[in-house]
């Protein structure tokens, strides 16, 4: 339940024949350009797409550049600055609570709480049926295993994917009324589908619990949705750090990393919060989402700017690109399945970047941008076919093509260790029962 679907990339949802395509288009590819030594310098790929890129040392020495200061659509290539925008707003280590309290009159008795039960959300962007079942058993720790009231749930609380705001109830309370639901069916295992029950068979074997004792809250009432706050809080949960969720939303590119827009502003904002780090540069950027839908509008150099700061910021928290970024040859990602010749050829071993993929906004749009290893150090890089909506299978090969070169002419790559296994959004949550009094 926890691991999206590796096809929310943007707008675009990815058949099973993306892969065997991409490879023979590829192939195709590196047999025309023949040895990759041969052009030094300009970049280009196949003539049917007409990339445009930026590439620089972590320096900021510049290597090669192509249109790099007019503006694209990056696609989700923009969670990059989403990414930038929470880390620095909020820190790495940053959780997001949310609190389970009533205002029932007395304590539960025999199990049953005379009254509502209230859940406050914090904003937390990753919270999933697995978090729930963890807070079910904390709640019948708590003494509660039937509430007579109803459940009432805050517009900042979610449940389970939504794919952002593409797939979002617009109306805030209809939205609240959902999760609510959601929630009530995490504790309602007579009400699971097959999918929950698997999710609930992988969590027992975990954590080592009785498969044939889930953990059950019953609710009486009604569900609806509130701002109201409790009198007593009865149990906290605390999700994962902040870097966890975002290597998780990177590496599956997950739209409803929109969820962040709560916690650190909306995405009108990321334009002024880049020139306000950037005073210097005057570069117009604009952005309808934080997730990649949409119309966004940067330049490629702003992108490997951003790059830049990003690898500023986790070496000083003593993180790396690959605690952040899906890290080629690493496990599953959108960069694993957009771009299989890079991954089985080995060219571009220890790459760390961000896929960005529109279908039809702006004509459709294919870019990738990320770290590449060499000897020398980390080399930052974008590279973006715009209006490739009608072709991006190829235009992805032809960035592939673009990629292979780049790693030939800065002496290929160095490797990359691989991060820690991108985990379940309960593996670092805390939840915690609070003393009633």
């Amino acid at each position: 339940m926890t691991q999206p679907d590796t096809a929310v990339e943007a707008e675009e949802k990815h058949d099973a024949g993306v892969h065997r395509f991409a490879a023979v288009v590829v192939a195709a590819v590196f047999l025309a350009l023949g040895h990759l030594d041969l052009v030094p310098n300009a970049m280009a790929g196949p003539a049917d797409h007409d990339l445009v890129w930026q590439v620089e040392s972590l320096e900021g020495k510049a290597i090669d550049s192509k249109a790099a200061d007019v503006a694209i659509n990056p696609a989700s290539v923009v969670k990059l600055v989403t990414s930038l925008r929470a880390l620095v707003t909020l820190g790495p280590d940053h959780r997001f609570e949310t609190r389970f309290g009533t205002n029932a009159p007395g304590p539960p008795r025999d199990g049953v709480l005379g009254g509502d039960l209230v859940v406050v959300g914090g904003g937390d962007p990753d919270f999933h049926f697995e978090n729930a079942v963890l807070v079910a058993r904390r709640l019948l720790a708590a003494g509660v295993r039937e509430v007579r009231g109803d459940l009432v749930v805050s517009r900042s609380f979610w449940i389970g994917w939504e794919r952002g705001s593409a797939g979002r109830e617009s109306d805030p309370d209809k939205r609240a009324i959902q999760m609510a639901d959601r929630l009530r069916v995490a504790w309602t295992p007579s009400l699971w589908t097959s999918s929950e029950s698997e999710s609930w068979a992988q969590l027992a074997s975990r954590y080592g619990w009785s498969l044939q004792a889930p953990p059950c809250v019953r609710i009486d009432g009604a569900l609806r949705g509130s701002e109201q706050k409790p009198a007593k809080d009865l149990v906290v949960h605390r999700s994962e750090p902040l870097l966890t969720a975002l290597h998780r939303f990177n590496v599956f590119s997950n739209n409803d990393i929109e969820r962040l827009d709560l916690a650190v502003g909306s995405p009108s904002g990321l334009g002024d919060f880049l020139a306000h780090r950037w005073v210097e540069d005057a570069a117009v950027t604009s952005f309808e989402t934080s997730s990649g839908l949409g119309r966004n509008r940067i330049t490629p150099r702003q992108i490997v700017k951003v790059l830049r700061d990003l690898h500023t910021l986790l070496k000083a928290e003593r993180r790396t690109v690959g605690d952040l970024l899906p890290v080629l040859g690493c496990g599953e990602s959108t960069l694993f399945e957009l771009f299989p010749k890079l991954r089985e050829s080995g060219v571009a071993n220890g790459l760390a970047g961000k896929t960005g993929t529109l279908n039809t906004t702006d004509g459709g749009v294919a870019a990738l941008a990320g770290f590449l290893p060499t000897a020398a150090g980390e080399v930052l890089f974008v590279v973006a076919a715009p209006h490739a909506g009608p072709s991006l299978k190829s235009a992805r090969a032809a960035e592939e093509a673009w990629v292979a070169k780049l790693a030939s002419r800065v002496g290929g790559t160095s490797g990359r260790a691989c991060p820690e296994p991108v985990p379940t959004s309960d593996a670092k949550a805390e939840v915690e029962v609070l003393p009633i009094h």
